[in-house]
């Protein structure tokens, strides 16, 4: 299973379905562009500690930015950015989902709803 950076930030939060749903998924996978995210989105080198910590504790693997998933996204941006409004960060982590065939679990559908192929699983918090 890939998470979106959605689903952790619901667990950060302190949701309970979303702690639930890590919990419960054997193998936890995120995106480098996930990791970034969650990254960017802290305001302290504690707060950054705190996700490498998340992390750990919930032994989230950090998939790589490979050549294949540069492409993969970049040919999406081609087609869905204009026509759907996809964004370089959805591209990225829906071709890591896609390079490793792997479902996607998110709470953000319309971001992916359009690109063929990606396995797709909702998170309602």
């Amino acid at each position: 299973m890939l998470f979106d950076t959605d689903v952790l930030i619901w667990v950060q939060r302190g949701n309970k379905k979303a702690a639930a749903l890590i919990e419960r998924t054997q193998e936890r996978r995120i995106s480098v562009q996930t990791y970034m995210e969650l990254l960017q989105g802290a305001t302290t080198k504690l707060q950054h500690r705190h996700v490498k910590n998340f992390l750990d504790e919930f032994d989230v693997a950090v998939l790589p930015f490979t050549a294949n998933i540069g492409h993969r996204a970049s040919i999406y941006m081609e087609e869905y950015a204009l026509a759907a409004g996809l964004r370089a960060g959805a591209a990225i982590i829906a071709a890591t989902a896609i390079e490793y065939n792997l479902v996607l679990h998110t709470g953000n559908r319309k971001h992916f709803k359009d690109i063929k192929d990606l396995q797709l699983k909702v998170f309602r918090p």
